[in-house]
């Protein structure tokens, strides 16, 4: 199993337009970006989640071909608003070899998704409805959806559990959480999978948490309680976090920590990143620090990862 992450950014992606933050401007000068988050996953099919409003310029750098189904987590525009940029693949193909693509997500997501987008059912793509606890089967590959909260502006908010099965080998289990806050509902599915991709929209746990997201500082607790066994992948990492001495800790989009992490061996307070070293250094503080099952891997927009 190949997982590509697309892209690993927020809704506003990194840097920020017009943003004179100290992140936005670190990121700025080093040339990083990090664009909405999206992936694809290549198993016994190739599946797409979350094409959002970026899925044209992934298309064109990573080359990507049809995928044979998409996955949609929930009705927020940075998770479903580049599906009208699919329409390449079936301007590009014969039209009697042409076969709508099956697009999945629950039906509250459907309402809003199908009004935005109700113009390709049928000849772009293929309506499917997959809610919390059902499981669906593609080739040697199987799909569990799971009930996440994300607040009540999506409340057809799910994540998905992907099963590999491999033929003499062990399967693969790949958990992906997209934005939520809370599980409400235990999913013993969700303990140890191979790979947990989830989202780091903060680092630190804010003081409000309106937009019900995950900080890193938060997700510390699912991890240690689902227990992943290779990899943990963080995603959808914002700009959000306060800086110290940053003069813009006062605009909008910064939120100020509830009690900011700490190294448990000096007991400073973990510094901010601002960039891709700083991700991975203090991800692999945090991962001895806090004891946990594997590595914390920060990825880039276009890193591929062989599971």
């Amino acid at each position: 199993m190949e997982i590509r992450f697309l892209g690993t950014g927020s809704a506003w992606r990194l840097p920020e337009h017009s943003c004179e933050c100290v992140i936005c401007k670190k990121m700025a000068q080093l040339g990083e970006e990090r664009t909405r988050t999206s992936i694809e996953i290549n198993a016994s099919s190739r599946i797409l989640i979350d094409p959002g409003p970026d899925i044209l310029e992934h298309m064109k750098r990573y080359r990507l071909i049809v995928p044979d189904l998409v996955l949609i987590t929930h009705e927020h525009g940075d998770h479903y608003l580049g599906m009208d940029d699919l329409l390449a693949y079936r301007r590009s193909h014969a039209r009697e070899d042409w076969m709508p693509i099956p697009v999945y997500a629950s039906e509250i997501t459907w309402r809003t998704v199908e009004t935005r987008f109700g113009y390709l059912l049928g000849s772009l793509l293929e309506k499917r409805v997959i809610e919390p606890g059902a499981t669906i089967q593609i080739g040697d590959t199987s799909i569990m959806s799971f009930k996440t909260f994300h607040g009540k502006t999506a409340e057809g908010s799910v994540g998905y559990i992907i099963i590999e099965k491999r033929p003499n080998l062990e399967d693969i289990k790949v958990v992906y959480t997209s934005d939520f806050i809370e599980v409400p509902v235990d999913v013993p599915e969700l303990q140890n999978p191979d790979a947990l991709i989830i989202q780091s929209h903060w680092f630190n746990e804010p003081v409000e948490n309106r937009p019900s997201h995950m900080s890193l500082q938060r997700a510390l607790g699912f991890i240690k309680k689902w227990k992943p066994t290779k990899r943990i992948f963080l995603v959808h990492i914002s700009g959000g976090d306060q800086v110290s001495g940053d003069p813009c800790n006062d605009t909008v989009k910064k939120a100020a920590p509830l009690d900011p992490m700490k190294d448990l061996n000096t007991l400073e307070t973990y510094a901010i990143p601002l960039c891709q070293e700083d991700w991975s250094n203090v991800t692999s503080k945090i991962t001895e620090g806090a004891s946990l099952p594997c590595r914390i891997t920060v990825p880039k927009d276009g890193d591929v990862f062989t599971m």
